[in-house]
């Protein structure tokens, strides 16, 4: 969109229009004075022009889906889906994230885990992740069998409104145009604010860089055209990543033919990953 300069900072008087921001004072080819309409508009119209010129040969770029960074990315807006009844628990994505993003193997240290969920009604609901999920899950102690038992993969929901980009004191917490949110280290203080603020519990202060960490989606990834290190590494094809702007990627369509849920949709925080097979005791 074009947007003409004629505010509080632009006066019409007679024939002249006069930008005070941009013309030079005194009486130069460039002053104020010598500025009549018909040459300011005619400027004008060249700048649309060779904005135009500029628009069009940036859609004419052809969309190969391994470009840098700055190709064509306004283009895209990454999301997950998962289908919770695809997925066995099998802790594959979880120790594949942790290698792919050198994360220590410890405990509470993860970017993607996965929780069991047992309901075995009457509001009972039992929720464990034993280390994350990484190693799998063992039988459950209780000999009871539960009326509904599934897995529910959790990483950080790249929301489109982030509270840990609004609570970050020095900016280092931020979105992309493509709808990542990342942590620079570089700029990162440790402070945890995000932390508290994140509402989805994915991030954690890295021990050694002692900054915080989660899910980038694996950024450095998908900018080569690669799909996420968990995505790949799921045996049973549970999740879905793509562009949500792409009507015909997989992960577009399979959220416009099922019954879609979003965690904690009240917090209007419109999160870009997307579940199918859950219930409302899913947090």
């Amino acid at each position: 969109m074009i947007r003409f300069p004629f505010d509080d900072g632009h006066r019409e008087s007679g024939r002249n229009i006069v930008d005070e921001s941009k013309c030079r004072i005194g009486n130069g080819p460039d002053s104020c004075a010598k500025w009549p309409r018909r040459k300011f508009l005619k400027n004008i119209a060249g700048s649309a022009i060779a904005l135009t010129t500029w628009v069009t040969a940036a859609e004419s770029v052809p969309s190969s889906g391994t470009g840098t960074l700055g190709d064509r990315w306004s283009l895209n807006s990454w999301g997950m889906a998962i289908d919770v009844e695809k997925c066995i628990g099998c802790g594959h994505c979880v120790s594949a994230c942790k290698m792919e993003n050198k994360i220590p193997n410890q405990p509470h240290l993860f970017r993607t885990w996965v929780e069991r969920y047992r309901d075995y009604g009457d509001g009972e609901v039992i929720v464990d992740s034993p280390n994350g999920g990484y190693d799998g899950f063992p039988l459950p102690i209780d000999s009871r069998a539960p009326n509904k038992a599934y897995f529910v993969p959790k990483l950080c929901n790249a929301c489109r409104r982030p509270p840990c980009v609004q609570v970050c004191p020095v900016g280092a917490t931020f979105q992309t145009p493509d709808g990542a949110v990342l942590v620079d280290p570089k700029y990162c203080i440790g402070c945890r604010y995000c932390i508290v603020a994140c509402p989805y519990g994915a991030r954690f202060i890295h021990p050694v860089s002692q900054t915080a960490d989660k899910c980038t989606f694996c950024y450095h990834r998908i900018q080569r055209g690669l799909k996420p290190a968990c995505v790949e590494n799921c045996p049973t094809g549970a999740r879905i990543f793509g562009n949500l702007k792409d009507r015909d990627d997989p992960v577009s369509v399979f959220i416009r033919e099922r019954k879609i849920f979003v965690l904690k949709q009240h917090l209007n925080t419109y999160p870009a990953v997307y579940y199918s097979g859950i219930d409302m005791e899913v947090r």
